[in-house]
Order: structure tokens, then sequence, then C-alpha cells
């Protein structure tokens, strides 16, 4: 007897839908996986015979044929077991064949015929709703992640013996819901790290704001134990509340990188990933055999984090080039290719030469050249990236032990949230939502400057030696800065201070070295 259930296979962050049929017939007995399958799924048949014994149904000694259609594609990954499972019940006539019609199953089987979790869930529940399927069956441990979509009804199994009970009285399952707008109404704004623990460096926190307020790309260079990395672990807590579409796409980047904890639905706080100098290129940006998410992608709508910027292998960091400037990731392979977002911020903090204390020569001991050497790892068309660049100095006596109250990261935050309100209502309709983002024309269309204005940016570009790009990173981080001013123009102040975080690191780049 031949039987089809639907099932779904990932492509990077999407999934296209894999019609797993099984065919029983006369003839030497045996379980034939086909369909231009990876190891792990044609491993699936053993599998699936040992989970059916164990569940009290013994196969029998006939031909049975599975196959994952479209041949052409190469299916991978342990997702299929319940599918497979599912069309093999229905040709041995356990199940009703019409109960397979119209739903999407996927989930791993144990031995004893348990199911269990799989990667995800949230891109093959959107691809079934996509397709018109109305019901998804998936291992309860993901119920819950992949409720969080509307139209579409999710059920949880606990293993074959419930999937067959599900599947005889389907109008008796009972779908998996959860309430997306009572978890964001109930995401705590408070932070384990807060903007009132750093004394001083108003410098430093003004920009580490302006950078937050519109998703610039930010670079902190001054000596160790300036506070560098406690100013930047604090970033992300300025940030607004995720919306419902940012915690979806975050969600489901996690998910298909294995990252989300069982029974999560959302992720509702902002990531901030601090990977590593040793990191490789595959990791930080993506890829592998089979491509998953690196970890720019891994940051999408928080904060990527480089300590000890120079550190990192060269390879690493050039590779970020294009990422940054797309606000995605492109890996090709001869299967096909796949994109990824990377829509982060970029916070990088680094110390001004090997020893740290350049151009301070009372405590540096190394040479012009050695200096020249160590800012030299990092590339010009990286740092060209960069919309903010900030020294942050040394720390004071005083400045420490100052009992003095700082402004709270809920107070910056008020701020940030105003400045994202206002690019929200000043890009609706189009594919951006931040400064950061524009392109050359359309910095050109929403950041138009006045005479003074443009008279006082030709001469920097002149005396700077700017580039075309570090010419418009000005403009945009001038329209964050009287965003943040509540300013519709940009005025002669916002270009100023935008035109001082284009000189990298002030006194070390600027002096010749």
């Amino acid at each position: 007897m031949f039987s089809k259930v639907y099932s779904a296979a990932l492509n990077g962050l999407d999934a296209y839908m894999v019609r797993v049929e099984a065919d029983i017939s006369d003839g030497m007995p045996q379980l034939l996986m086909v369909g231009y399958l990876s190891s792990e799924v044609r491993e699936a048949g053993d599998r699936v015979r040992t989970a059916l014994r164990n569940t009290g149904i013994i196969l029998p000694p006939k031909r049975i044929t599975v196959n994952l259609a479209p041949a052409a594609i190469r299916k991978a990954g342990s997702r299929f077991d319940l599918p497979v499972a599912a069309a093999i019940l229905a040709s041995l006539e356990k199940i009703p064949a019409d109960s397979l019609k119209n739903i999407m199953l996927t989930g791993e089987l144990s031995l004893s015929g348990q199911a269990l979790p799989v990667s995800g869930i949230l891109a093959l529940v959107e691809a079934a709703r996509e397709n018109g399927i109305r019901r998804c069956i998936v291992p309860e441990q993901n119920a819950a992640e992949g409720a969080v979509l509307e139209g579409i009804e999710v059920i949880g199994v606990s293993g074959l013996a419930h999937l067959m009970e599900i599947l005889r009285y389907p109008a008796e399952a009972v779908p998996v819901q959860v309430d997306t707008e009572r978890l964001l109404k109930e995401q705590s704004c408070t932070r384990e790290a807060d903007f009132s623990e750093v004394n001083g460096q108003a410098v430093a926190k003004r920009a580490a704001e302006v950078a937050a307020a519109g998703m610039h790309n930010l670079l902190m260079i001054g000596p160790p134990g300036a506070g560098k990395t406690m100013i930047a672990r604090r970033i992300a807590g300025i940030l607004p509340s995720i919306t419902l579409e940012e915690a979806l796409e975050m969600t489901k980047i996690y998910s298909v990188a294995g990252l989300l904890p069982d029974h999560t639905s959302l992720l509702l706080n902002r990531p901030f990933r601090a990977p590593h100098h040793t990191v490789t290129a595959e990791a930080l940006a993506g890829g592998g055999r089979i491509p998953s998410p690196g970890e720019i992608s891994l940051s999408s709508g928080g904060v990527l984090f480089l300590d000890e910027f120079p550190e990192f292998k060269r390879s690493a960091l050039e590779i970020l080039r294009q990422p940054l400037e797309e606000r995605r990731v492109c890996i090709s392979r001869t299967a096909g290719t796949y994109i990824f977002p990377a829509k982060c911020m970029l916070v990088a903090a680094m110390n001004p030469c090997a020893c740290g204390y350049f151009p301070d020569r009372e405590r540096c001991c190394c040479t012009e050249q050695e200096v020249s050497h160590y800012l030299g790892r990092i590339s010009r068309p990286l740092l060209d990236r960069i919309d903010i660049c900030t020294e942050v100095t040394g720390i004071s006596y005083e400045e420490l032990t100052e009992k003095q109250e700082n402004e709270t990261s809920a107070q910056i935050r008020k701020r940030v949230e105003y400045a994202h309100r206002m690019q929200q209502e000043r890009y609706e309709g189009l594919p951006l939502h931040f400064n950061a983002y524009l392109n050359g024309n359309q910095t050109e269309l929403y950041c138009p400057l006045g005479e003074k204005e443009q008279k006082l940016l030709k001469n920097a570009f002149g005396k700077l030696n700017l580039s075309a790009r570090a010419y418009y990173k000005i403009i945009k981080t001038a329209r964050t800065i009287a965003d943040l001013e509540q300013e519709e123009r940009i005025l002669e102040q916002h270009l100023l201070e935008a035109i001082r975080y284009r000189l990298p690191g002030g006194a070390y780049w600027g002096r010749g070295v």
C-alpha cells in the first residue's frame, strides 16, 4: 500500500517542503531509503524500525520503500524520522491514511520511540504555513517555538505512541498556544550591567549612545584597564526593547544554529556576542559543509563585540567587510547559495600598541615602527566601515573613587528609543529602520545638508582625505546625532561631532605612525 506525508528541510534560514512517500509490496524483506540522502537520513530506516518494534509494531517481511522527494535536492539531518514512521504506519494501515493529509511532520526518534527535538522548527513551520499546511506535528520540546506563528496549528508529541493516538483521533489533539503579545510586554528592561556603574569616560559613553541610536559600528581605542570592555558590555542594555519581528528573526537564527533552549518560544533579549580573538573566519561569518549562521548572524538585532581587535586573524576580520556593508552574509556552495542576516552593531576595542600605552612615552616602550605594525593589523578598508571611532583615556583616581550619580542605562535608553522612533517614521515603507543602513542615494534623499553644512563637509573632505564611503558615514552619523537632539535638520554642530568620530583613535593614527 502507498502513503505519503509532508515534512520540510532547511536551506540556510529558509525551508522547503519534502514529500515523504512509503510503499509496501511483496519482495525481498528490506527497508530501502531513497531520494538523495545524507548518511544520517539513511540511518533513519534503522531508527524507525527499532522505534516501531519497541512501540509494539513489528514490520512485516516485505519490501518497504521510502522516498524523500524532490530527489534532486540533498536531504540532511535527523528531522525525517517522525514523517518516515508515520508514512510506514499509514502503509501498514495502523493509522488512517486520510489523517496525513494537510499536515507537516518533523522530528527525530530514539530507539525507544521517544520524540527528540530538532533544530530549525520555526523555519520549518513557517514554510508549511506558506504552502497551505494547516497543522504541524513536532516533538513536544519544539512545540512552543513553532506555536509563535499565527495561522497554523502546532501540536507537540512525546513519542510514536502519542503520534499514533493523535493521528487516529485528530479532533482531540490540542494545539499549543503562545501569547506573543504578553511575552513582549513582560520582557524586562533591567540589565545586569548598567551604565551608572561607569565613572568618567563621558566622551566614550556619548559615542556609545550615538552608535546605539543609529546602529552604527563603533571602535574604542585606549590603554588597558580604561573601561573599553565595561562600556561595550552595557551597549546592548541601552538598545530599545525587541519587537516581534526582530524576536522572530532572532529566534529563527538561533533555532537553525541549534542554540535555542528546549521549550523556548521566543528569544526576548537582544544578543551580545563576544567571540575570542582565536575565532576562525568561518565561525565568525558562517559556513561549514552544511552552512550555518556565524557570530555576525547570531548577533543580528544586537551587538557583536570584538575585544583585542588587532589580535584577530587578518582573514577573519577581512571576511567581515562585505557583511558589514550589505548587512547579510552570502555563502555559495555547489548545492546552492545560503543567505544569513548580519544586521548587528559591531563594537570593537583595541589598545594603541602592543604594550597598550602609546602615545604616553613615559610608559610606552614600543618603537614607532612597532606601533605602526600593530595598528596596521587593522586594514584601512575595514576601518572605513566603522562609523564611529573614539578614544577611551585612562581614568584618574579621583574619577574612579568619587561618589557620583551617573546616568543609568534606562535614562540613556529613553533618548535612544526616541531616535529609533524618528528613524522608523522617516523610513516607513522602506526595507530599513536605521540611519546606518542608508545607501548613498538614500543618504542624499533623507539627510539633506544646508549651504553652511556642505561647505564644512567639503573642507573636511579635502583636509582629511576622506573616501566616498567615509563621506556618507559622516552624514549618516550626523543625522543620528540630530535625531538624538530632536532636530529635523542636520546642523553644523552635528557634522562637527560626526567628523570628530571619523578620526580613528585621534592621537594614534593621527601622529603619522
